[in-house]
């Protein structure tokens, strides 16, 4: 049996005040309500000695606030890298004093409206929707009307009903851009990754890019064609590299395609980044495996994940779509042509 927590009425006797004394007091209220200084210390000391911790169940049954609030994503919180969104969401619910559910979906609607069906029974006060992807979203029907922030995704809204955190991935392939520039590349640079229009990442990477390369007079050689995994990409590469194509420079559409061209680069003898200077997007753990180290632009995970509880718990504000940037992380893959 574990041992019963003590109660209200047994601080307030120990302290030799009353009950609504003790209550205003460890409430914080002891100004308010003009309770001496000896009495809230009495109150204090016997709670401590008591090892005295509210009920909050009977509090937000009075007070219709549980100081919980869910997360709901549909593979985000089992994925290794993508998972520090949710240290950063726990984190910033830590500093508000509320508690984190956390809850996957796999992407099954039906899995998804019995556990949010299960959360509201649970009287949570918010709820953050995430996405693994980057996507346009539909917030199910049971959150409408809600405290709801979307994290790593957003709604076709002309005039957005919530907050959404999404990662800056236009101004991410402007950085690329003008990391290769600064470098001194003009000439002989490719993308490598095949160009998704319907994928949300490749489609503002892209625009970056091009407007990036764009204001420095510079325009892209050629793209390598190829699925967003190494093996595709480095069969590509290999392909390209065999029918005599000596590029200055790759911009590859993430960190794994990354991974597949460098093993056709070192088959094929190039040197990176003496040969070949290599950029990529993520920044995921790769990055820095691969050898030479890998300059790449950063998903800011926790950023997204601690700005979404933020606008969840702090001060009202009109909803928008708040774009967090992705920094540069330079690496032994970058040199001058």
């Amino acid at each position: 049996m574990p041992p019963q927590r003590a109660t209200l009425l047994q601080v307030a006797q120990r302290a030799g005040v009353s009950r609504s004394t003790a209550s205003f007091v460890l409430a914080g209220r002891h100004l308010d309500m003009r309770i001496s200084e000896n009495a809230r210390q009495r109150v204090l000391r016997a709670a401590q000695e008591l090892d005295y911790r509210p009920n909050l169940m009977a509090r937000s049954l009075r007070t219709k606030v549980t100081k919980t609030i869910a997360l709901v994503s549909d593979t985000i919180a089992s994925d290794p890298y993508a998972g520090r969104a949710i240290h950063g969401s726990l984190a910033a619910a830590v500093a508000h004093d509320h508690l984190l559910f956390i809850g996957e979906t796999e992407g099954d609607s039906v899995v998804e409206g019995k556990l949010i069906a299960d959360l509201l029974d649970r009287q949570v006060d918010a709820f953050v929707y995430a996405s693994m992807f980057t996507r346009y979203v539909r917030v199910p029907k049971q959150l409408k009307g809600r405290p709801v922030v979307l994290l790593n995704c957003l709604t076709r809204a002309v005039r957005p009903v919530y907050h959404s955190v999404i990662p800056d991935e236009a101004a991410a392939g402007r950085n690329a851009a003008r990391t290769l520039v600064g470098a001194g590349h003009r000439e002989g640079i490719h993308l490598v990754g095949k160009p998704a229009a319907h994928v949300f990442a490749s489609r503002e990477r892209l625009a970056g890019m091009r407007d990036g390369f764009g204001a420095a007079g510079v325009r892209l050689a050629g793209t390598i064609e190829c699925d967003w995994w190494p093996e595709p990409a480095y069969e590509a590469m290999r392909r390209a590299l065999a029918g005599g194509l000596v590029p200055k420079a790759l911009v590859c559409i993430n960190d794994r395609v990354a991974m597949g061209a460098y093993q056709a680069l070192r088959e094929a003898g190039r040197a990176i980044p003496d040969d070949v200077s290599v950029v990529s997007f993520d920044d995921s753990d790769l990055a820095a495996w691969l050898r030479p180290q890998l300059t790449s632009i950063a998903l800011p995970h926790y950023q997204l994940g601690w700005t979404a509880v933020e606008l969840l718990l702090g001060a009202a504000q009109d909803p928008a779509v708040h774009r967090v940037p992705m920094p540069v992380r330079l690496r032994a893959s970058l040199g001058k042509p």
